[in-house]
């Protein structure tokens, strides 16, 4: 199961996923919220947090997660600070009862990391794509247009029209032909 724990807040975050299962793991820990009582309303018994990337609105409630439940967060680059263990791109990575493949995915920030399953057929797509095919700024720090376009370009060659769940860094959660979505943001990125 799958929730997003941001849902509703007013305050600027990302996205939080509590991805629930044999590992249960908190994809983003958003910012401007209560995560651990969301986690806790939950009764979710947290193992790890996995970032898609390191920009506070991903990681501002990462140091109240990490001591309310003793877990350790893992994302692309231990040089950061918010990040102990390190995923790289192509390995492999439990979340809830699936296995995903880590996509190194720049463009955004240099850090950026999506997750796919194939045999989920889902996509966590941070804040490389969204919904109705926008796709991550690319004015911030590290943002490299190019780059963005070939991460987009990567993660339409690793996922296709099966795709049944994309879920996103800001905004809803795509559960209807998300595929078209990735598509729309390759074409759309490459425009301007």
């Amino acid at each position: 199961m799958i929730t997003n724990l941001a849902r509703g807040v007013q305050a600027f975050t990302s996205n939080a996923f509590l991805v629930e299962g044999d590992r249960t793991v908190l994809v983003d820990t958003g910012a401007n919220f209560d995560a651990v009582e969301r986690v806790r309303d939950r009764g979710a018994d947290l193992d790890a947090v996995v970032l898609t990337h390191t920009h506070h609105d991903h990681i501002g409630n990462l140091d109240a997660v990490t001591e309310a439940f003793g877990v350790e967060t893992w994302g692309f680059d231990t040089d950061h600070p918010a990040v102990e263990n390190a995923i790289a791109d192509e390995e492999t990575v439990r979340l809830g009862d699936h296995a995903y493949t880590a996509l190194h995915t720049p463009g955004h920030k240099n850090d950026h990391l999506c997750f796919h399953t194939s045999a989920a057929s889902v996509l966590f797509a941070g804040d490389l794509i969204f919904q109705n095919g926008s796709f991550g700024r690319t004015d911030l720090e590290e943002g490299d247009r190019d780059r963005l376009v070939e991460s987009i370009d990567r993660v339409r060659e690793r996922t296709d029209e099966t795709l049944s769940e994309m879920y996103v860094g800001h905004g809803p959660s795509v559960t209807t032909d998300p595929y078209h979505d990735v598509e729309l943001a390759a074409r759309a990125a490459r425009m301007g």
